[in-house]
């Protein structure tokens, strides 16, 4: 009996850091894969850490842009946290900016020469939420009540949007004599969101991203709703058993989802194009889901990987003018972090799983 306690006592102290190992050995991995990659192309890995850094802080708009590109990221990958917490792979949340995005350009077309202009800006934000909250609910009724699986039902409502939006800036809401893929007619600087200078950065909009990530942290970690939404999410069948109100929690986790997405699609319009682009959503709701398997949900690392990966874009847009380099390598780094980030925690668990059994 002593010896056994005593092997518990060693699995229990050991499980932490064969987790760190394993994590650890994943980002070694993906380094040293990533090196090889840059290698075959003929360039030195040096270079381009010093490119992507001259990239993404060379200059004070290209730092500004860091930050507009890191708002709705940390808003999306917030969103997310729900979702997923909950068990939901919400690959919708694209579809959810764009539907914000919508949202926001309605509400300033119809209202900028009727109200003042700060209550434009505020009405369009509150739209971008709602319009995010439809587009998500709209998602959680077809998986809760339909039984289409989330993926595909996130997926086929992602396609939607974007035909929407490119329906309204090539139909009603054209610019005048022509229809063009630059959007829509800008709105005047009345309606956009205050800057840092002359740069693309929009102070407010960062903040209420802040806002939202820290609300996001103490809701999943200090309150009954987060204790629950993560009870759901391990195992939905004993949680309906035991009584609690599963489809409520699912629903939920698709409107706060919805609500954050949204509220980065709003954001995008008064705060950075100024408009309705094709391209509004930036991919950012796809870059979110790999931000937030990469931090295994957990909330308190949002902000440092998203950094990261907002710099790692940013800074990549100069890769093919100095070292004639696709911009895209900055999708390989991420998604290379992430699969093997996801490997390693595989290998983790099934270690845990089998110290457990012996």
């Amino acid at each position: 009996m002593k010896e056994k306690s005593q092997s518990t006592s060693r699995a229990l102290v050991f499980r932490p850091a064969r987790g760190l190992t394993y994590q650890a050995g994943a980002l070694l991995l993906s380094f040293l894969f990533i090196t090889i990659i840059i290698l075959l192309t003929g360039e030195s890995p040096f270079r381009v850490v010093a490119s992507l850094w001259d990239g993404a802080f060379g200059t004070t708009d290209q730092f500004a842009r860091v930050f507009s590109t890191l708002t709705p990221l940390v808003l999306c990958s917030s969103g997310l946290i729900f979702t997923f917490t909950a068990g939901l792979y919400n690959l919708g949340v694209e579809g959810q900016i764009v539907a914000g995005a919508i949202a926001a350009t309605f509400i300033l077309r119809e209202f900028q020469a009727v109200l003042p202009a700060p209550l434009v800006v505020a009405a369009g934000v509150i739209a971008g939420m709602l319009g995010g909250i439809l587009w998500g609910l709209l998602a959680g009724v077809l998986k809760v009540f339909g039984k289409i699986n989330e993926i595909f039902a996130g997926l086929g409502m992602n396609f939607v949007a974007q035909g929407l939006a490119i329906y309204l800036i090539f139909g009603p809401w054209k610019r005048p004599g022509i229809a063009s893929m630059s959007g829509t007619e800008p709105f005047g600087e009345s309606l956009w969101l205050g800057r840092f200078g002359q740069t693309d950065a929009a102070p407010v909009a960062l903040i209420i991203a802040i806002v939202a990530l820290a609300l996001t942290i103490i809701i999943m970690r200090n309150t009954h709703f987060g204790l629950r939404l993560k009870a759901v999410g391990q195992n939905p069948r004993a949680s309906f058993i035991l009584g609690m109100p599963a489809t409520r929690l699912l629903l939920s986790s698709f409107i706060i989802c919805g609500a954050f997405a949204g509220l980065a699609g709003g954001l995008q319009v008064v705060g950075l194009f100024h408009r309705l682009v094709p391209s509004i959503s930036s991919n950012l709701g796809y870059l979110a889901l790999l931000v937030v398997m990469l931090i295994s949900f957990n909330a308190l690392w949002i902000a440092p990987v998203a950094f990261f990966f907002s710099a790692l874009n940013v800074g990549s847009l100069q890769l093919p003018m100095v070292l004639r380099m696709e911009s895209s390598l900055s999708g390989v780094i991420q998604g290379t972090l992430v699969l093997l980030a996801l490997l390693a925690r595989g290998f983790s668990e099934r270690a845990r799983k089998a110290a457990g059994g012996q």
